[in-house]
């Protein structure tokens, strides 16, 4: 199916969430060259600074926290949260789901299970994706080698990923990411699944 046969497929919800350090962001990269379906990903609202790579308005909408919690009063968000008990928060707006459906795409959410668990009851029919790793040795692993956290972090993320593992029979879909390829490929094939299309193979 190529992507310019989307206006067959309808609206969409997609949410790709999991443990910190499972490999989303990099399984999303990948997704958004090589999904069969055209995939617009909703940009996330943090109140945490920009890295010094991020680019305000493509990788986070950077807000303050004064800023993010009138747009919880006003009703923006679709889901929000306050992740790892860090004080910052992250949420989705409604206005990126928005613009993905007036763009004829899918909506993708990258977001955590806390977050996902409300898109859940928002758009009950949403495809729902739990990443995960083969074991919890492989996500340490992974944790420690992005060198981004310190120690107290890492333990607070470990302790998150024990809990979120818990909800992964919540979701519709649970795929382990121990190779990035295979990993790729059979969400790929849910989301032909999904629009009752074939895949195409090179």
């Amino acid at each position: 199916m190529n992507k310019s046969d989307n206006s067959k497929i309808g609206f969409c919800v997609v949410v790709i969430s999991g443990p910190s350090g499972t490999g989303k962001t990099t399984v999303v990269s990948r997704l958004e060259e090589e999904s069969p379906v055209k995939l617009i990903k909703t940009i996330s609202a943090t109140t945490r600074p920009p890295r010094a790579h991020e680019v305000p308005g493509q990788d986070y909408h950077f807000l303050s926290a004064e800023e993010f919690e009138q747009r919880k009063k006003n009703g923006d968000f679709l889901e929000f949260a306050e992740v790892y008990r860090t004080g910052y928060w992250y949420g989705t707006l409604k206005s990126e789901v928005e613009r993905a459906g007036k763009s004829g795409g899918w909506a993708l959410l990258e977001i955590d299970v806390e977050g996902a668990l409300n898109v859940m009851r928002e758009y009950p029919d949403a495809l729902t994706i739990f990443l995960t790793t083969p074991s919890e040795t492989v996500f340490e692993q992974r944790l420690r080698d992005r060198g981004t956290e310190d120690e107290a972090v890492i333990q607070k993320r470990l302790e998150a990923a024990r809990n979120e593992i818990k909800f992964a029979s919540r979701y519709r879909y649970t795929v382990i990411n121990d190779q990035l390829d295979r990993a790729v490929e059979e969400i790929k094939e849910i989301f032909c699944q999904h629009a009752g299309e074939s895949c195409e193979h090179a």
